[in-house]
């Protein structure tokens, strides 16, 4: 591939020298061969010349279910990694969710191979126990080795603690990153919404945010006594927020995520019954969502995610208590948080996260691999259920207004623009 990106303003606030300049950026065999003011090459060169054109360090997504193997009416890999390209996503950490559960360095290799490099970089995670049982540990060392970057029983938390226990501590061998989802089930039960007035006016079991606060308190008291790397992935209440502040201080090494929706809405929008508003951790309060959204600001939470889960049709046109929980968001990430924040901190957000999952990142610099994310913060947009190109189509964003837009994405010496 030789490109030219022409006059990108460049954001990458890990290169002070080209931080919101404007320039010219010449890409060759997938390497930023030069940055200059101007740039004049041959004919034989692909000139891109957008407006408004912005340039930043490759975007990643922590938590991004799609469906293969074993639910591709959800999604495939082809389709999903390209969607997450369009999105301005250079590289998605993908969940253990499928059928089978990727439990063995087999299912890592599947993964991986299977989804290629015709979209979006996939870095799988493994299950953390045999089938997400939470009976006994998976292959985890194998994992690793095969390409796994961490270890989740998705969206099932590790209720027996001395499986905790055991797994921090082996992982420390080989730096391993255990996440444990935080939710107590004896206190969850079969909540369905946040609970609180709005539970109790519209009739449907509750979740305390006590379910989650007791499970996070409970899994940073074992890493205290154990040592290792853990991740608390989509936190949703103020108080969870106070707790890990709280086990960083001390230097425990905890990192966080919270998703997009648990930014953007509380529980006062389930007066409709709108099954796309069925997620895990549920929409809380207005409380709750000024405090996630200072815990990103001060560094407390690590990350924002979409927690994107595509739910084919059948899954969620049905009665809101046996709907399935889950929404899509990759396609809403960036005009959405962009609206939130400013365009910097938006960026900044959508970069964070690689160290974590152990990842590369590649600043915006002459010599280095091009792994850009192509955007504007210009403009309003409207997110468009016919516009999506999910194979899903249960987003909870779908109406909402947006600021900005995504060109696309330059990643495995491919240009893919939306």
């Amino acid at each position: 591939m030789n490109i030219l990106l022409k006059s990108a303003t460049i954001l990458d606030e890990d290169n002070r020298g080209l931080h919101q300049k404007v320039r010219d950026i010449w890409i060759k065999n997938g390497n930023i061969e030069k940055i200059a003011a101007s740039i004049k090459l041959d004919s034989k060169t692909r000139v891109i010349s957008l407006p408004h054109l912005y340039v930043s360090k490759g975007w990643i997504d922590s938590s991004v279910s799609f469906g293969e193997p074993g639910y591709e009416e959800r999604e495939t890999l082809a389709n999903g990694i390209k969607v997450a390209a369009y999105s301005g996503f250079t590289d998605i950490v993908l969940n253990p969710n499928t059928r089978p559960i990727p439990d063995t360095s087999g299912d890592i290799v599947f993964l991986k191979k299977t989804a290629g490099e015709k979209g979006a970089r996939v870095h799988p995670m493994g299950a953390l126990t045999k089938d997400s049982a939470g009976n006994d540990l998976a292959e985890l060392f194998d994992m690793k080795n095969a390409g796994a970057v961490a270890f989740y029983d998705f969206k099932r938390p590790v209720m027996n603690s001395n499986l905790l226990k055991i797994s921090l501590q082996y992982a420390q061998g080989f730096n391993g990153l255990v996440l444990s989802y935080p939710m107590d089930l004896s206190i969850a039960a079969n909540g369905m919404v946040n609970e609180g007035s709005m539970s109790t006016a519209l009739g449907l079991k509750g979740i305390p945010s006590l379910s989650e606060e007791i499970q996070i308190a409970r899994d940073l008291f074992i890493l205290e006594y154990t040592g290792g790397k853990l991740h608390i992935p989509t936190i949703s209440t103020a108080n969870a927020v106070n707790l890990i502040a709280e086990a960083k201080k001390k230097g425990l090494d905890v990192s966080c995520s919270v998703a997009l929706h648990n930014l953007c809405f509380t529980d006062e929008v389930l007066d409709e019954f709108e099954t796309n508003y069925k997620v895990l951790p549920p929409l809380r309060t207005k409380k709750d969502t000024e405090a996630l959204k200072k815990g990103l600001k001060n560094g407390v939470i690590d990350m924002v995610t979409t927690d994107h889960l595509p739910m084919d049709i059948e899954e969620k046109r049905i009665e809101f208590d046996h709907a399935a929980f889950g929404s899509a968001g990759l396609e809403s990430a960036f005009g959405i948080l962009n609206a939130i924040f400013n365009t910097e901190t938006s960026i900044r957000l959508l970069t964070k996260g690689r160290e974590r999952f152990g990842l590369t990142t590649v600043s915006i610099k002459e010599g280095q691999p091009a792994n850009l994310s192509l955007f504007t913060p210009e403009g309003k947009s409207e997110i468009k259920k016919d516009n999506l190109r999910s194979t899903s189509k249960n987003s909870m964003f779908i109406g909402q207004k947006g600021k900005g837009s995504v060109y696309g994405v330059i990643v495995n010496d491919q240009l893919l623009l939306a």
